[in-house]
């Protein structure tokens, strides 16, 4: 059939606002408990976890290889934008691309261990491609994170 697309059933793609947060390491608490240092990471990926419950059947995982995409729209700082009348537009030395923290493999991580906790998937090691980008958001974008998760099985 033309134009057909076999993988387009086996396809997940949203955008979930909010500010993107890095997993970072887990500390020893005491008695063996292990907790998040980063105390935005556990309700980013709450929000995560809700969206992908909304947009995917969970009671039918994704089977076989994998590849999750990832574009994190990073809030930009005051230092961007202009003062009094104007501080509604960027100054023109404002960067498009967030060059410095968070890292985008804690990013990732994060985004990674949030559809896990959906069952999007059956297992993160069928993640076969992993593509991740930082930019900072336009002035009519929200920050957050577009994820998309496509299966590499063509369907029979």
């Amino acid at each position: 059939m033309l134009g057909h697309d076999p993988w387009a059933a086996h396809r997940v793609h949203l955008f979930v606002p909010g500010k993107p947060a890095p997993q970072g390491s887990k500390r020893h608490v005491g008695n063996g408990v292990m907790v998040e240092s980063s105390k935005a990471v556990r309700p980013w990926r709450e929000d995560i976890r809700q969206a992908l419950l909304a947009e995917h059947d969970n009671a039918h995982p994704l089977a076989g290889p994998l590849a999750v995409t990832i574009q994190f729209v990073m809030p930009r700082p005051k230092s961007h934008y202009r003062t009094g009348r104007n501080a509604e537009r960027l100054r023109d030395n404002a960067p498009r691309l967030p060059a410095g923290k968070p890292d985008i493999d804690k990013l990732a991580r994060a985004v990674l261990d949030a559809i896990g906790s959906a069952h999007v998937w059956q297992d993160d090691a069928q993640v076969v491609n992993l593509h991740a980008t930082k930019i900072y958001q336009a002035l009519d974008e929200k920050p957050g994170a577009w994820i998309e998760i496509t299966s590499l099985e063509q369907a029979g």
